[in-house]
C-alpha cells in the first residue's frame, strides 16, 4: 500500500457541516463514511482502489491517501487536488460574496449563508453518472441507485470500503445487470453509453479537467449522447469540473427555492428561473448553490 499525506488550510468562514452533509448523503456509507469531522471516501484512482481520509480540524484540513498499488501510482499533487475538489475549495466564493451581498433579492441569504461551497465529485466520470443517475427522481432513490452501480463495480479498498467505479469498471457491465440493480431503460443505456465513450477514449472527461475549461466544447459533446440534456451538462459542469457558471434553471429545487425568494405564489417556469439568473452571470451555480442551502435554512 502507498500512503501519502498534505494539510490544507481553510478559510476563516468555511462551512465544514456543508461538506460533510453532502459526502455523507449515502447512510448505509458504502463508498463514503462521515463520522464526527472525519471523512472517508473510496475511489479508483488510476485503476488502484484507493481512500482519502479528511479530517477537518478547524482552520485546517488534515489529509490522507491510502493506495492499494506500489509507490509511484499517485502523486502528491494529485492529493492535494483531489482533497480541495472534494471540500470546495476550488472556487472563489469571496468576490461572489463582495458583489451580491446587497442583492436585494439574494442578499440576505448570501449574508446568512456566508462561505457557502460547492462541494466536488472526486472526478467527472462521477459526477456525470451521478447526474445522469438523480435525473427526474429524488436524491434518496437516486443514492440507491448509485449504491447499486458502486457494488456493481466491484471495487473494494483493502480497508473494506467500496469504490465509485471508474468508467473501465462501469464499462465491463451489462444491460441486465444495471436493470436488475432497477435502473431504466433510459438510464442504463446512458450509463454504459457514456462509460463505454469514455473508457475508449472518445469522452475525455480527465483530459477536459487537466485543460483550462473549454465550456462550449464540454457542452456540445456532453448533449449530443442520447440522454443527457442541459440540466445533466449544468450539473456536471458543477460538481465535476467546478464550473462556477452553469444556469441551473431546469432543476426543480432551485426553482421551488427562488418561487419563495421571490414571495411568488405561482410556481415558477425554468424560462422565468433562467431570466432571473442570467444577471448573475459569472456565478450562477453559486446562486443556485444558495438557492438549493435556503430550502434547509428555511425549514430549520
Amino acid at each position: 500500500m502507498t500512503r501519502l499525506e498534505c494539510t490544507l488550510a481553510l478559510p476563516a468562514n468555511y462551512r465544514h457541516a456543508d461538506v460533510l452533509a453532502f459526502h455523507g448523503r449515502d447512510t448505509q456509507s458504502t463508498a463514503e463514511s462521515v463520522q464526527g469531522q472525519r471523512l472517508r471516501k473510496g475511489i479508483v484512482l488510476n485503476g488502484l482502489p484507493a481512500v482519502l481520509e479528511i479530517a477537518l480540524e478547524g482552520r485546517r484540513a488534515v489529509c490522507s491517501l491510502a493506495v492499494d498499488g506500489p509507490k509511484g501510482t499517485v502523486s502528491a499533487p494529485e492529493l492535494h487536488e483531489l482533497a480541495r475538489r472534494l471540500l470546495g475549495l476550488r472556487l472563489d466564493v469571496d468576490a461572489f460574496e463582495a458583489r451580491h451581498a446587497e442583492h436585494p433579492e439574494l442578499g440576505a441569504i448570501v449574508l446568512a449563508q456566508s462561505g457557502l461551497r460547492i462541494p466536488m465529485a472526486a472526478t467527472p466520470f462521477e459526477a456525470l453518472t451521478w447526474a445522469v443517475t438523480g435525473q427526474q427522481i429524488n436524491v434518496g432513490v437516486a443514492s440507491q441507485l448509485r449504491r447499486r452501480l458502486i457494488l456493481l463495480g466491484g471495487r473494494r479498498h483493502s480497508s473494506g470500503l467500496w469504490c465509485h467505479p471508474d468508467a473501465e469498471d462501469v464499462a465491463r457491465l451489462s444491460e441486465d445487470q444495471l436493470r436488475e440493480a432497477r435502473f431504466s431503460v433510459a438510464k442504463t443505456q446512458t450509463i454504459l453509453n457514456i462509460s463505454r465513450l469514455a473508457n475508449d477514449g472518445h469522452l475525455p472527461l480527465d483530459d477536459w479537467l487537466a485543460e483550462p475549461l473549454d465550456v462550449a466544447r464540454v457542452e456540445a459533446t456532453l448533449l449530443a449522447i442520447k440522454g443527457v440534456g442541459p440540466w445533466t451538462v449544468n450539473y456536471t459542469l458543477l460538481r465535476g469540473f467546478g464550473h462556477a457558471d452553469g444556469s441551473l434553471h431546469g432543476d426543480v429545487a432551485v426553482r421551488n427555492a427562488l418561487q419563495r425568494v421571490l414571495s411568488s405564489t405561482d410556481k415558477l417556469s425554468a424560462a422565468h428561473a433562467e431570466a432571473w439568473l442570467r444577471p448573475f452571470s459569472p456565478w450562477r451555480s453559486l446562486v443556485a448553490a444558495h438557492l438549493w442551502a435556503s430550502l434547509s435554512f428555511a425549514e430549520g
